[in-house]
């Protein structure tokens, strides 16, 4: 698939949101990618990962034992993902503000894990889950995301990052607004924050 294709999978499922967003990193942004719109259908769903699976199984490399998702973004992507791969697929979920595997979910030590996300925007969330995958003695080896927003100086991802494509959306502190943020009130849409307004 080429760029415009994906983006186009993203236009055409109406995941492409305008207006004020506060990110799950408390970053602010006049754009918001809504995943779970394009994973509705599952067709589309299966087009994008199968061309994301086919970039990771480009990467020789990364030996793939299984899959662990971030909950809840990552969740339809890491599935599916599984699925495509055929790999044993599997997510962390939030405890007291940590990443844990419930549900019966455990990982062989050593096991080499491929984390799946949605969209990465600074990728804390990924290395929230890195840290999940190595207190069970496995090794988080790589990222694939359907979509990869990181700003061009953001470090915080420290392992490969595989991506259908790479978009450059602005995103603001939240004492740097532009003033055409600061004239709309912000919204935080991501799975951390529910329907919850900015303050």
């Amino acid at each position: 698939m080429q760029q415009a294709d994906i983006l186009k999978e993203f236009k055409d499922a109406g995941a492409i949101l305008s207006g004020h967003f506060i990110l799950s990193s408390g970053l602010h942004s006049p754009t918001y990618l809504q995943c779970a719109r394009v994973m509705m259908d599952a067709a589309r769903g299966e087009r994008l990962c199968a061309e994301l699976a086919r970039k990771v199984l480009e990467q020789k490399e990364f030996k793939i034992d299984a899959i662990v998702a971030p909950a809840m973004g990552g969740v339809v992507v890491g599935y599916e993902m599984g699925r495509q791969m055929k790999l044993s697929t599997m997510f962390c979920e939030r405890v007291d503000g940590s990443f844990v595997l419930r549900r019966g979910f455990d990982l062989e030590q050593g096991a080499r894990v491929l984390i799946v996300e949605d969209v990465v925007t600074t990728g804390k969330s990924s290395m929230e889950a890195v840290a999940c995958v190595e207190q069970y003695g496995a090794k988080a080896v790589a990222v694939a995301s359907l979509i990869d927003r990181r700003a061009k100086n953001d470090v915080t991802l420290t392992l490969p990052l595989v991506s259908l494509m790479k978009l450059d959306i602005p995103t603001y502190k939240p004492d740097a607004l532009p003033d055409e943020l600061k004239a709309i009130p912000g919204i935080k849409p991501g799975s951390r924050f529910l329907n919850q307004k900015a303050s």
